[in-house]
């Protein structure tokens, strides 16, 4: 991918990175989740901690890719295995494609060892649901548990 002052560029996250990582992911959390998990769910969250140790615990597992612009983090996935765990991009930055540069960056990094790669969402994130199948993710199963439903997507052999 070619670089420059104005063009993304992906990288893996270190850990002087932790505190933008975490800030972003709140900022996400509170702009986009609360149309289809509601307030109380997203404001426990976030308020809990839950959100920030997520992030913590993946970066500190090696898991985090940055994808950084003008300097700035503007959105970041986590894999784990040959899932794409989450991915998140700055709401400021939603709809310039830089979700399906961070995507198919995952993608790659994903299929370059795992021939069936997957990732989660929840049921009712309508957005995001779109964008994935957009990006020929494979709609499987729904899977009911504990806390809101979520749908698995699968991309590969």
């Amino acid at each position: 991918m070619p670089t420059g002052p104005h063009l993304p560029v992906t990288r893996p996250a270190t850990g002087a990175d932790l505190d933008d990582l975490q800030v972003l992911a709140r900022r996400t959390i509170d702009a986009r989740y609360r149309a289809f998990l509601g307030d109380e769910a997203v404001d426990w969250f976030i308020g809990s901690g839950a959100s920030d140790a997520h992030v913590k615990s993946h970066l500190e597992a090696g898991g985090v890719q940055c994808l950084g612009l003008e300097g700035r983090i503007i959105g970041f996935s986590i894999l784990d295995g040959s899932t794409i765990d989450l991915m998140m991009i700055d709401p400021d930055h939603h709809r310039r494609g830089f979700g399906r540069l961070l995507l198919r960056h995952a993608e790659e990094t994903l299929l370059a060892r795992y021939t069936t790669i997957r990732l989660e969402s929840f049921a009712d994130n309508t957005a995001a649901n779109s964008f994935y199948e957009a990006c020929g993710w494979r709609h499987g199963d729904r899977l009911e548990g504990e806390g809101p439903a979520k749908v698995e997507y699968v991309k590969g052999s």
